[in-house]
């Protein structure tokens, strides 16, 4: 088991109001103010997780320039009053970045209370994670 500093888990509280306020910005139609508190949230949080030299290698890395240009120029355009194109770009590079562990996201969703169960009935139905298993985690 993972123990967390006093420090990261102020960074996991900010990513997780980060994710509120990206969740409350789409319900709201694509509120530009909610997204781009949730994406400011969610890279403050980030950064006092893992650090500001890993976060800083993380988006700069060769493998990912694609994820981290989409993700930024996402953020801009919803800086720039174009919420629903700027977030359906950041998804994308959301994807990109983090995809290489969601296989760990998804079982740690398996052993959730309740709806884990069925959580995993939808993973295992539909093979997502199957292919790239924690190729490169970011830590």
């Amino acid at each position: 088991m993972m123990w967390l500093s006093d420090s990261q888990k102020v960074g996991v509280a900010f990513c997780s109001g980060g994710g509120v306020f990206l969740i409350g910005g789409v319900l709201l139609f694509f509120d530009r103010a909610m997204l781009a508190m949730g994406n400011i949230l969610f890279l403050i949080g980030l950064t006092i997780i893992i650090g500001p030299s890993k976060t800083a290698l993380f988006f700069a890395r060769k493998s990912k320039i694609q994820g981290t240009l989409a993700f930024f120029s996402g953020l801009a355009l919803i800086f720039f009053r174009w919420p629903l194109i700027g977030f359906l770009i950041e998804l994308y590079g959301i994807l990109i970045l983090f995809g290489d562990f969601l296989g760990t996201i998804l079982g740690f969703a398996r052993n959730v209370p309740v709806v884990g169960p069925y959580i995993g009935m939808v993973v295992d139905r539909s093979g997502i994670g199957q292919s790239r298993r924690n190729a490169e985690l970011p830590v």
